[in-house]
């Protein structure tokens, strides 16, 4: 795995940022297992108030001391995500990427603001053929599964890849209440 933010990721961040420009107030985005903060560093650059959670703490260590050092604010909290804690309506942003676990996708869903985005980025089980990464069938998606997950929502990019790594991504805004535009 990288230290390295995925291009999907940094590229729907953007683009998001953009849609948010000129908000009263920052919009909000959480980076789910953020680990060391590859993708919640880029969600404070863009200029969103960027929340992580990851269940490691050193991990969590290590990128507040990089967010500080690069003169980033991050909110982050250590929390064991197989209790499937998280916030109701809260973000404008969600990011998940290379962590899947099944049971946390409706907390995922309802952690959403209406009109919210998703940007889910992990390994298939194409991935067994490429060599390398994971390989227990709880860490890889079934083909079309992430897209599933997200039933109902408005997906705005999904792609699987075959190699050199073997990724399900999805960018999905949630269905918007009404009178209201979203991020």
């Amino acid at each position: 795995m990288t230290d390295s933010p995925s291009p999907f990721i940094a590229a729907w961040i953007a683009r998001v940022a953009r849609l948010a420009a000129g908000s009263v107030r920052p919009p909000a985005a959480l980076d789910v297992a953020m680990g060391r903060g590859r993708h919640t560093g880029l969600l404070a650059e863009a200029g969103f108030r960027a929340f992580g959670v990851d269940r490691n703490p050193e991990a969590l260590a290590a990128a507040l001391r990089e967010a500080a050092r690069r003169g980033l604010r991050l909110h982050v909290w250590a929390a064991d995500l197989e209790a499937g804690v998280l916030p109701s309506a809260r973000f404008d942003l969600l990011v998940c990427a290379r962590y899947l676990q099944r049971s946390l996708f409706g907390a995922i869903r309802a952690g959403v603001k209406p009109g919210g985005v998703v940007l889910y980025e992990t390994f298939t089980v194409r991935q067994r053929s490429c060599g390398a990464g994971p390989r227990s069938p709880d860490h890889l998606l079934g083909i079309g599964e992430l897209r599933q997950a997200f039933e109902g929502w408005a997906v705005l990019e999904y792609l699987e890849t075959e190699g050199p790594e073997a990724v399900a991504r999805l960018a999905a805004r949630k269905p918007a209440s009404p009178g209201h535009d979203g991020p």
